[in-house]
């Protein structure tokens, strides 16, 4: 048994975590404009996101199952928390700050969701039978109504995407499906009505930016200005006019993106999309070759919610999706967020590492 193995680690996925990190380093050092301290507090969050990486990776998938509904209730309790005593900052109720740490509720239910529904559906066979999958509604609805109160609607639209990646994975019929989504479309004026001013104009720009170019639209114009001007090879490392000008708002979080497409150009974001890419098909090949329902749902769930990060953060930049607040995984600086992925791949790395083999 070598080092990877006795520390529960798969080495592919390891690795090319580390390679993202150390991308999103440099990136973020251009972003920042080269600040020194900002970088020290980025380096300590992203160990202690390995340390709880391999943390979780030494937990049998055993012993989460039967931690899931408490770690799901434990998320419950703090949302409410959030609205009862949470912190208030740009106008959105969204953190809970215990003095010596500070930090985003939210972000527990993106490991809870998907834990909790894949512990509901492995109760029972597979696929899903009606009363299970209005039980998992039910269970998805609570926390996705407390985080969208905050108002956080961008976190609650990735929350809702675990939980129907969980309810897709488990067999759930296509009749099913399209019952949902007409659900989803007639719902849609009431959520269209329960909108805040500033959420029904980021929709509304989506369609023409230009229309308001100095507001609602101004950051998905200047982030596409950014991406436009990289070209094929970019204007290389520490060169981005957009971020250093300070034409481009929160370039080193949601839109870093955009700093590191001027930098290093189309060649460059050929190859940041194919890191994204092996580490979400690596995660799914995890999920494939889990041998139980709860592992499959939860290692499954896991992966696609990864890919739902990556896919809404470029789409947001690029202008095809509304600006929602969603940060670049690994790369944009931030910590909750940074410790929840690292969570969550140590428990992708669980249920892979502690398979039985079977031999015939």
């Amino acid at each position: 048994m070598n080092n990877w193995q006795r520390w529960h680690i798969d080495r592919p996925l390891f690795l090319a975590l580390s390679l993202l990190s150390v991308v999103g380093m440099f990136v973020l050092y251009s972003a920042s404009g080269e600040n020194s301290m900002l970088m020290v507090r980025h380096t300590l969050r992203m160990a202690l996101g390995f340390a709880v990486l391999v943390g979780v990776a030494q937990i049998r998938p055993e012993t989460l199952r039967r931690w899931s509904p408490y770690i799901f209730a434990f998320g419950l309790v703090l949302l409410v928390a959030v609205l009862a005593i949470g912190s208030v900052t740009l106008g959105a109720r969204r953190w809970l700050n215990l003095g010596i740490i500070r930090f985003q509720p939210a972000e527990i239910m993106k490991l809870g969701m998907p834990m909790m529904l894949a512990w509901l559906f492995a109760r029972d066979s597979l696929p899903p039978k009606t009363r299970y999958i209005g039980l998992g509604g039910a269970i998805a609805l609570v926390p996705i109504l407390l985080i969208a109160k905050q108002p956080d609607l961008g976190t609650a639209a990735l929350i809702l995407g675990s939980a129907l990646t969980v309810l897709f994975l488990a067999g759930m019929s296509w009749r099913s499906i399209l019952a949902v989504l007409v659900l989803a479309a007639m719902g849609a004026p009431l959520l269209w009505a329960h909108l805040h001013q500033y959420q029904r104009q980021r929709i509304a720009t989506l369609l023409d930016p230009t229309s308001d170019p100095l507001g609602t639209g101004y950051h998905t114009i200047q982030s596409m200005i950014a991406v436009g001007s990289g070209g094929f090879f970019g204007k290389g490392w520490l060169n981005s006019s957009q971020a250093h000008l300070d034409f481009l708002p929160e370039s080193s979080t949601d839109f870093i993106f955009a700093v590191f497409a001027e930098e290093f150009g189309f060649l460059g974001i050929a190859m940041l999309f194919c890191l994204y890419l092996f580490i979400i098909g690596r995660s799914l090949l995890i999920a494939f070759y889990a041998q139980d329902t709860y592992t499959r749902l939860l290692a499954g769930g896991l992966a696609l919610t990864f890919f739902m990060y990556f896919f809404v953060n470029i789409g947001m930049v690029s202008g095809v999706l509304p600006v929602v607040g969603v940060p670049l995984p690994l790369v944009s600086y931030g910590g909750s967020a940074t410790v929840t992925l690292m969570a969550a791949f140590g428990m992708l790395m669980s249920v892979h590492t502690h398979r039985k083999i079977i031999t015939h």
